[in-house]
């Protein structure tokens, strides 16, 4: 079941633990806190899986520019971009609070744009000092170039965006219809100015896939072991995230020692599913050791081995948070992102009951559940016995075309189509189709970069192909759908690839090489030549000891095959010489 957001009934759950109203159209809940303070939050439902890939980073960009007017402040606020939902929020005092939430309001009916170049440059100095997370991939090869698998790709269109694409999207997604407005306060203040413009609710986008089959694997970097596995949002599952958590700590660190942290996560992804991740680290001599641990506490819990004492200290852990004497404001957060989403609410009483409720039975099931949708990163070897998949590293099917050999590999071609590109390797063919391009970044020098909403990218550089001429570039740009494509500014000289040098074989440890493999092959003939003579031999000699005559035909055949033999023994022996000088 769902919540309108403008409908207040489905709020009544809540009644006694905190006041709701709407404010300028914006709905708004509120409860007192204990502090002198104020904080609050303003909820908008769009974040990055609303993006496109070439558009990347739009709703990042909304946020900064509606920030800017605020300046240099001793106010704690900040904005926060998530694959679902975009939140400004702040703590000080009321009037400081009034301030704050006005101005945010401002800058988003009217967004600085001569603001917009500098705040790209900001987003992407941002973006390379952030880093990656251990499960930043999975993302990606869970989902693809799209929706909720953006989050591991940097944010393209801090490139190519346009002040109108950019205030389009403000006017359009951050609107009073689209938000939500929580306050630690027993009444909402005064001074408060909310007006945005009106629109539509924008439910939270559809899950993709990338993933043909699961539970599936795939290979990450040393010292890491990550799972991801999207369940159906329920109080079990939240307890189930808990269990496996504790289980993987005790097994891999306690026991094992394997690992210094062991941990599992529940994250709401949108209104009717979360993700779970698990993490455990290791040192690279243990990494055998933790993936192989790791599974089993998995497959230990997928098998139903869940002691009762495993919920229970978990559920009597989560039940200890209804005791804070401040349960109304702490909560004010997550009622909010749930009335945004669309979830359902549930006032303590009712989240209290089915806590109590949830069996090791119930554990069982979302164990399962867990382990059929499993993605599975993994450092060196892969867990195929494990019953793991290894994900999809080659497409499926490649396109024809010009074909473009490589000047560096003489086993790899580019192929230009004109459904898509393919690159051909010995292991399989790389496709990117023309209509399910996510993204294509353009250079000056010529050179493309596809990436397809599966995930699969193809790099075009004219440097590293033959024969990929400026029509055949103009070609590739003409069959791009325009929406998809990033231009990017010019690389200096240096920064073009080149081909890489070839280094012979020194000519010496090539003859040696050669020189073995002739003796070889003159060893192998010779010993089938002395094998054919002493055959053909008994041969000739058990029919005239039987007193018959050998036919002539097959006399000849075996002396003929003898003396091709000793030919072919005495030329491999030449080439041998030959080939060591």
């Amino acid at each position: 079941m769902t919540t309108d957001l403008h409908d207040q009934s489905g709020l009544a759950a809540l009644d006694g633990l905190l006041s709701h109203t709407t404010t300028q159209g914006v709905p708004t809940l509120y409860t007192a806190g204990s502090g002198n303070e104020v904080t609050a939050g303003l909820f908008f439902r769009v974040g990055r899986a609303d993006e496109t890939l070439a558009t990347a980073g739009i709703t990042h960009l909304v946020e900064h520019l509606a920030l800017h007017r605020l300046g240099l402040s001793d106010l704690h606020y900040n904005g926060t971009t998530a694959n679902a939902y975009t939140l400004f929020h702040v703590t000080g005092s009321e009037e400081e609070v009034v301030t704050y939430l006005n101005s945010v309001c401002a800058g988003l009916r009217d967004l600085p744009m001569d603001r917009l170049e500098t705040e790209k440059e900001i987003l992407r100095t941002e973006a390379a000092s952030r880093g990656s997370g251990p499960s930043s991939p999975l993302a990606l090869w869970r989902y693809g170039a799209q929706g909720y698998g953006l989050s591991s790709y940097n944010e393209l269109g801090t490139w190519g965006l346009t002040p109108d694409r950019v205030r389009h999207w403000a006017e359009t997604r951050f609107t009073r219809d689209n938000a939500v407005l929580w306050i630690t306060s027993d009444r909402v203040p005064e001074g408060l100015d909310l007006s945005l413009p009106a629109g539509t609710r924008s439910p939270a986008p559809a899950a993709t896939s990338a993933l043909p089959v699961t539970p599936a694997y795939i290979h990450g970097d040393d010292g890491q072991v990550v799972l991801t596995a999207v369940l159906p949002r329920s109080t079990a599952a939240s307890v189930f995230a808990d269990v496996l958590g504790r289980a993987l700590f005790q097994d891999l660190r306690q026991e094992g020692g394997y690992s210094y942290t062991a941990e599992a996560d529940y994250s709401p992804r949108d209104a009717e599913f979360a993700t779970l991740t698990a993490y455990a680290d290791s040192l690279p001599k243990k990494q055998d050791a933790v993936v192989g641990g790791f599974v089993d506490t998995l497959a230990r819990l997928r098998a139903g081995r869940i002691e009762q004492s495993e919920l229970d200290s978990v559920r009597g852990k989560l039940l200890k948070m209804y005791d804070a004497p401040d349960l109304g404001a702490a909560s004010l957060p997550s009622y909010a992102l749930s009335l945004l989403l669309g979830h359902r609410i549930l006032s303590p009483e009712q989240h209290r009951a089915e806590l109590e409720a949830v069996t090791v039975a119930d554990l069982h099931e979302v164990a399962r559940r867990t382990w059929d949708g499993a993605l599975l990163q993994v450092p060196g070897r892969g867990v195929d016995w494990a019953g793991f998949t290894l994900a999809p590293q080659y497409s499926p099917a490649a396109v024809t075309g010009t074909r473009h050999a490589s000047l560096e590999d003489d086993q790899v071609t580019l192929v230009i189509g004109t459904e898509g590109v393919t690159l051909t390797t010995p292991k399989g063919p790389v496709t990117v189709r023309y209509d399910a391009c996510a993204a294509m970044t353009t250079r000056p020098d010529g050179a493309r970069a596809l990436t397809g909403h599966d995930g699969f990218a193809v790099t075009v550089e004219p440097t590293l192909f033959e024969g990929i001429t400026a029509e055949r570039v103009a070609a590739l740009d003409a069959a791009v759908p325009a929406e998809s494509v990033v231009p990017m500014p010019a690389r200096e000289p240096e920064q073009i690839p080149q081909p890489r040098k070839r280094t012979p074989e020194p000519a010496g440890k090539r003859r040696t090489a050669d020189g073995w493999g002739w003796a070889a092959l003159a060893v192998l003939l010779a010993v089938l030549a002395v094998a054919w003579a002493c055959l053909g031999v008994y041969l000739i000699v058990d029919r005239i000891d039987d007193g018959r005559i050998p036919p002539i035909t097959g006399t000849l055949g075996i002396i003929a095959l003898e003396l091709a033999l000793l030919r072919w023994t005495g030329t491999a022996n030449k080439r041998r010489k030959l080939a060591r000088g």
